[in-house]
């Protein structure tokens, strides 16, 4: 009898989880893009919201970037500390440098005769503490990927980005918004900081497909490594934690700035 209850308990959740995913809000123009126009939403992408634009020519003239630091724009509420922030937008620099890296040259330095990418960090939902704990010993006893979370208690994760040409204009453009699911592989975190630090890496993803030409073949890793300066690509003890606890850590997942003496002697 308990179950058959905890698998009636388990439908429910989807269901409600479901409903949520489906009726997600629209991600907002705060007005940090150069331009919005021609900007389309997506139907095929079911956990999150995101609107872009490409212009194919522009964008496939365009094979060395620039990556300016990802900045905080239109959060009105200071929700998090400035270490909190700071650890976000760490991680958004570093999973956007790496997606962006296997589609284009990445520079260290801005260069007028390179294209440049601009990130605002739009929206940052912090995670429920308790309600994650009380997840974690639920989770215990679900074995599998798949993640069963307190409605309500997820964090999120927005922002919009574009290409610039070098003389300015705008080649591509996107705005995105998600929160972490209640069912799903989203994993709880201890920290406030836990779901919109771990959705940097599906923001990263969706940005460097946005952005690039769709007809630009995936780039082989060069020998000295343009993010380097953001930590190792793969943080394999968060890997670990991960499995062991079941809970996110972003101390132990996120990347860890190198010291500039040292990204420099590499």
């Amino acid at each position: 009898m308990a179950g058959k209850g905890f698998r009636g308990m388990g439908a429910a959740v989807l269901a409600m989880a479901t409903g949520a995913c489906a009726s997600g809000a629209a991600p907002s123009h705060t007005g940090f893009l150069t331009t919005y126009e021609g900007l389309a939403p997506r139907t095929d992408v079911v956990r999150a919201s995101v609107s872009q634009r490409r212009d194919e020519a522009l964008a496939s003239s365009i094979t060395r970037l620039w990556v300016a630091p990802a900045e905080v724009f239109g959060v009105k509420d200071p929700v998090l500390s400035d270490d909190d922030r700071r650890a976000v937008m760490n991680e958004v620099d570093r999973q956007l440098c790496y997606e962006l890296s296997e589609r284009f040259e990445i520079l260290e330095q801005p260069d007028p005769q390179a294209g440049t990418v601009r990130v605002g960090v739009t929206y940052i939902r912090p995670t429920h503490q308790a309600g994650s704990a009380a997840a974690a010993v639920a989770n215990f006893f679900i074995p599998g990927p798949i993640k069963v979370r307190a409605p309500g208690g997820t964090g999120g994760l927005g922002a919009e980005a574009e290409l610039l040409a070098p003389d300015g204009r705008q080649a591509a453009a996107i705005v995105w918004r998600r929160d972490a699911m209640v069912v799903g592989t989203d994993k709880p975190s201890l920290s406030r900081i836990g779901d919109a630090h771990q959705l940097a890496e599906p923001l990263g993803d969706m940005v460097g497909d946005a952005l690039a030409p769709s007809d630009r073949a995936l780039r082989p890793r060069p020998d000295l490594d343009p993010c380097r300066r953001f930590g190792p690509r793969v943080r394999v003890e968060g890997i670990l934690a991960g499995i062991a606890t079941g809970l996110y850590e972003p101390g132990l997942s996120g990347g860890r700035r190198a010291p500039e003496s040292e990204a420099d002697s590499d």
